[in-house]
C-alpha cells in the first residue's frame, strides 16, 4: 500500500480544521431562548446533575414572587415602582407576556395571592387588586388594606406571605444598621386578610425578606440578615424558626445565636434568645426562600428548603450569589450546599444576584435576579 505524501496529509488537516470551524459555528444561538441562555450568562451556572436552567421572563428589577390562583406568576420590586404579571400561557417553559399591572407605588417589593386578590406591600402601606388574573390588560384601581406601617426606606421593602393561619405575615426591619428599637420595628408582624388584628408574631429580627412554612409541621421558617461593620466573618446570617407566636431572637442583643454585640449587648445574654437553626455565612444576604413541594425534582429534595443568597456588598472577598440548599432531617438542619451557583465568578465579576425563589406549578424552581432583571426556571430531567 502506498503511503499518504506529506501535501496529502497537509491538506487533510487543513480540511480538518476547516469541518470543525463550521461545526463551531452551527452551534451558535439561533433560538430565542438560546440567545436568552446566552444573554444572562446561564452557561457559567453550575448544577447538580440532571438539572437544567433557562430564562423564564426578562422582568426588570424583578424581586419577590407569587403564584394567582390561573398560572399567572405576580413580581413585585424594590428598586423601581412597579408590580409585574407574568404569563406562560403554551406552558413550554418561556413567559409569553409580562403585563404592568400597577406604578408610581413605593418599594412594592412584596406580593402575596389570595382568593382572587393580589396583595402589594409597599414600604408604608397593603394594597389589594381585586380580581387582578381576570383585568390584567386593564388593572383594578388598588384598595388600601392597611396604611400604619413605619414609612422608613432602611430595611423597609417587605417580602409578605399569607400563613396557614389565612393571616398575612409583614416584616418590619431595622431602621438601621443596628440600633436599638420600638415594638413595632425588627419585627414579624400579622394581621387578618382585611388589615385588622395587626400583632406582632415574632421580634428580635434585624431583617427578614423571605420566610415560608414548613409543608408539615406549618411552623414558620425565614432568613435573617446579620449586622454591618463587625468585620468580614462575623455576624453570620440567620435561617430561624418560629414555632409560635411571641419569639425573640435577639436583635440588636445578640447575633448569630452566640455573639453579644459589641454596642448593645452589654449585660445581655445570648442564652436569653432563640438561636438560628443554622448560622448561614457571614454577608451572604440570604433573601428569598421556598420550601420545595414540586414533583419534578427528585424525592430527596421534597419539603427542602431553597435559599436565595443575594451576595455580599461589603466584605473584602465576595460571597453568596448562589441557590443554596439546607437539607432538613426530623425538622432540624443537617447539611447546607451549594445548588446553583456561578453568578459569582472566579475572577470576582458579578453575572447575576439571585433575590427569590419559588416553585412552579409544574415543579420546577423559579429564580428571580433584581441585578439583571431576569427571571430563571431551574428543571430536573432524567
Amino acid at each position: 500500500m502506498k503511503k499518504l505524501t506529506s501535501p496529502f496529509l497537509y491538506s487533510f488537516f487543513i480540511l480538518a480544521l476547516f469541518t470543525s470551524f463550521c461545526d463551531n459555528a452551527s452551534k451558535e444561538p439561533e433560538t430565542d431562548k438560546e440567545k436568552l441562555f446566552y444573554k444572562y450568562d446561564l452557561d457559567k451556572i453550575v448544577l447538580p446533575p440532571g438539572f437544567k436552567i433557562s430564562v423564564f421572563a426578562e422582568v426588570p428589577n424583578a424581586r419577590s414572587m407569587c403564584w394567582g390562583e390561573k398560572g399567572t406568576l405576580f413580581v413585585g420590586n424594590r428598586q423601581k415602582d412597579k408590580v409585574y404579571a407574568v404569563r406562560d400561557e403554551n406552558k413550554d417553559g418561556v413567559a409569553e407576556k409580562v403585563y404592568t399591572i400597577a406604578s408610581g407605588l413605593n418599594m412594592p417589593c412584596g406580593v402575596a395571592f389570595r382568593k382572587g386578590s393580589l396583595y402589594v406591600a409597599e414600604v408604608n402601606r397593603i394594597l389589594r387588586f381585586d380580581n387582578i388574573e381576570s383585568s390584567l390588560d386593564n388593572p383594578p384601581k388598588s384598595v388600601v388594606v392597611f396604611d400604619k406601617l413605619p414609612g422608613e426606606r432602611h430595611h423597609g421593602w417587605k417580602y409578605i406571605a399569607f400563613g396557614p393561619d389565612d393571616k398575612l405575615y409583614v416584616p418590619v426591619g431595622a431602621p438601621c444598621n443596628v440600633c436599638e428599637v420600638d415594638s413595632v420595628h425588627a419585627t414579624i408582624m400579622r394581621m387578618n386578610p382585611d388589615g385588622t388584628g395587626f400583632e406582632v408574631f415574632a421580634k428580635g429580627i434585624r431583617n427578614t425578606v423571605g420566610f415560608d412554612w414548613h409543608p408539615q409541621t406549618k411552623e414558620l421558617w425565614f432568613t435573617e440578615n446579620g449586622r454591618d461593620n463587625m468585620g468580614d466573618d462575623i455576624p453570620a446570617d440567620e435561617l430561624n424558626k418560629a414555632s409560635k407566636k411571641g419569639m425573640d431572637f435577639g436583635f440588636p442583643y445578640c447575633h448569630q445565636g452566640n455573639t453579644l454585640d459589641p454596642g448593645f449587648g452589654k449585660d445581655k445574654k445570648c442564652q436569653d434568645y432563640v438561636s438560628p437553626e443554622k448560622n448561614l455565612d457571614p454577608h451572604v444576604a440570604a433573601v428569598g426562600m421556598r420550601f420545595y413541594t414540586g414533583n419534578m425534582f427528585l424525592p430527596e429534595y421534597k419539603n427542602q428548603i431553597f435559599i436565595a443568597e443575594h451576595g455580599s456588598w461589603n466584605r473584602s472577598t465576595p460571597i453568596g450569589y448562589r441557590i443554596m440548599l439546607a437539607r432538613l432531617e426530623n425538622n432540624k438542619v443537617v447539611q447546607y450546599v451549594k445548588f446553583a451557583h456561578g453568578w459569582l465568578q472566579e475572577n470576582g465579576k458579578v453575572t447575576g444576584r439571585p433575590a427569590d425563589v419559588e416553585i412552579a406549578p409544574d415543579g420546577s424552581l423559579l429564580i428571580s435576579d433584581d441585578q439583571r432583571g431576569a427571571i430563571y426556571r431551574i428543571i430536573f430531567e432524567n
